[in-house]
């Protein structure tokens, strides 16, 4: 069966790395269940280009309205792996960190959280106030996962490309839904961890 995941496109800065995270997801077989907030497709649109929402939407089994609170997702009794947020915004993180179901992008990561699911967070801002790094805190103790997309640089990236894509790469990795693809750091290589 193949391993249903759930991807959130809140509207941060860091559109790319939704694109990133559903190639790395489709890539590893998983079967996309898609949800973008309203800012997520324009800043899409202004960062990657006019055809980025398209080809992210290209990439998905299902495309669910993020004012759907009724889609199969918002409950428990869906089949999902889990979910990741990317990028996700101050926003998107307080109301999953403080149980504020008002969207489906949101609704649904509490369900990954109620039902013991994977929860990755691609929490993207800098720099970081009080309010932000409590509801890091509140959603870490739920059981979600925060990870900043922050580039691997012992890795040596070349490319804006090669950081995004081993940031999503992790991302995937960390639902367990096949073995690890992410670029690793190798002692004998010298570079740093």
């Amino acid at each position: 069966m193949r391993a249903r995941v759930v991807l959130g496109v809140s509207g941060a800065s860091g559109a790319v790395l939704a694109l990133d995270c559903a190639r790395a997801l489709v890539a590893r077989g998983a079967e996309l269940d898609l949800v973008l907030s309203a800012m997520a497709e324009r800043t899409l649109a202004l960062e990657v280009g006019p055809d980025a929402v398209g080809a992210l939407r290209a990439l998905a089994a299902r495309v669910h309205p993020v004012t759907d609170l009724g889609a199969a997702i918002a409950s428990g009794s869906c089949p999902l792996h889990g979910m990741i947020v990317a990028p996700c915004s101050m926003r998107s993180l307080a109301a999953i960190a403080q149980g504020l179901d008002d969207n489906l992008l949101t609704r649904a990561a509490s369900v990954q959280l109620k039902e013991r699911r994977p929860l990755v967070l691609l929490a993207r801002e800098a720099p970081l106030t009080l309010a932000h790094l409590r509801n890091m805190t509140a959603a870490t103790e739920m059981g979600a996962i925060v990870m900043p997309p922050v580039p691997a640089f012992y890795l040596r990236p070349a490319t804006t490309a090669q950081i995004t894509a081993q940031i999503a790469a992790r991302a995937v990795d960390l639902l367990r839904i096949a073995p690890p693809a992410a670029p690793a750091w190798t002692p004998n290589e010298g570079h740093a961890p």
